[in-house]
């Protein structure tokens, strides 16, 4: 190898050894950059925003004490209802003292507008369910999240797109519970998830705004009756086994749980006997719905977690 040869070839080593140091380093960089976002968030109150759909979203999240950037958490999604606000649910349902005490994020979004609208259209209204997908790829890039252990809950438009997360993203979230909610009868024949759906439903029979018995199908944004709703979700996990409470009586809550369903999975109903709209165990400033609620004995969010912590992709 004559000395022109021999400096080409060092050269060419040089090269290739700067340039697979200069890959390492940038990997390295980007590695940094990831744990230094994560190691930002501290525990207590924080909030976020992400751009999507052309809109800028934001939205309330609560890490416990126990939060620890170097150890997966699960992630619960909390929906507020029309006109509320992911901080106005937060104060309702209590969840952040429920993270605390038993280890896992919680993530309150805001609606635009206060609402949550199931899907676009040209007039430039987003679709929600695009968003959380969006929310939750975000999320796992800010905190650490257990990406098996994600689950979304809802209260009245925020339960009924926690019911149409369940038809859509079954891949993402691993259990859903709706309160005060029901699903879309125009949602109903295009819901068909490819995988079993474990499923908690909590409505009240009195419920004014959420009928049980559902709506005029006929009617703008129609929601099917609860028995419909909890059938859908039964046929649809191929539950084989139900349990249901033998007697109830007046301000009481009625419970059925179907299992020996496929892949594991469960669903749940809870029916408050002459219950409206509202979340149980939750805070008011309706004195009457506060003594209720006493006598009622029941916490949905407590019982919400229960239900979760049962189930995990």
């Amino acid at each position: 190898m004559n000395i022109y040869h021999k400096f080409r070839f060092f050269q060419k080593t040089l090269i290739f050894l700067l340039t697979i140091t200069l890959v390492t380093a940038c990997g390295s960089i980007q590695a940094e950059e990831k744990n230094i976002a994560k190691e930002k968030i501290v525990s207590g109150d924080n909030y976020g925003e992400l751009n999507d759909q052309g809109k800028l979203r934001t939205y309330y999240f609560y890490t416990p004490k126990s939060y620890n950037p170097d150890r997966p958490m699960p992630l619960v999604l909390v929906f507020h209802g029309d006109d509320g606000s992911g901080r106005s649910i937060s104060n309702v349902t209590h969840f952040n003292e429920l993270a605390d005490q038993k280890g896992f994020i919680v993530v309150y979004p805001d609606g635009i507008d206060q609402k949550w609208s199931l899907r676009g259209n040209a007039q430039g209204r987003v679709d929600d369910v695009l968003f959380v997908s969006a929310l939750i790829d975000h999320l796992q890039q800010q905190i650490n999240i257990d990406s098996h252990k994600v689950y979304a809950t809802g209260f009245s438009r925020g339960g009924i797109l926690t019911q149409a997360l369940a038809c859509k993203l079954p891949d993402k979230i691993a259990g859903f519970a709706s309160v005060a909610g029901s699903l879309p009868v125009r949602l109903k024949p295009n819901c068909q998830p490819k995988t079993p759906i474990s499923m908690l439903m909590i409505n009240g029979t009195n419920d004014h705004d959420v009928l049980y018995e559902g709506d005029d199908h006929t009617q703008r944004g129609a929601l099917v009756s609860i028995s419909d709703m909890v059938d859908f979700w039964r046929s649809h996990d191929q539950c084989i086994s139900s349990n249901q409470s033998p007697q109830f009586s007046e301000d009481q809550v009625k419970t059925s749980l179907y299992t020996g369903c496929s892949g594991n999975s469960e669903v749940w109903q809870l029916a408050v006997v002459n219950g409206g709209h509202f979340w149980p165990g939750g805070s008011s400033t309706d004195e009457s719905l506060n003594k209720f609620n006493a006598k009622l004995g029941l916490n949905a969010s407590e019982t919400i977690w229960d239900f979760f912590q049962r189930h995990s992709q």
